[in-house]
């Protein structure tokens, strides 16, 4: 893969990858859950309505 075809798949992932937490997100809303985060070694529960 050379170089450009590299920066084109890097960002079809992580454009995936958005649409993939979006969506988990819009789930966890309707059934009014909490989605689960770690940030700098601590864990932390966020509830999704809480999301924008």
């Amino acid at each position: 893969m050379n170089e450009r075809e590299l920066r084109k798949f890097e960002e079809i992932v992580v454009k995936g990858a958005h649409l993939a937490f979006q969506r988990l997100v819009k789930e966890r809303k309707k059934s009014d859950g909490e989605l689960v985060f770690a940030r700098d070694g601590r864990v932390f529960k966020v509830k999704a309505s809480e999301l924008d």
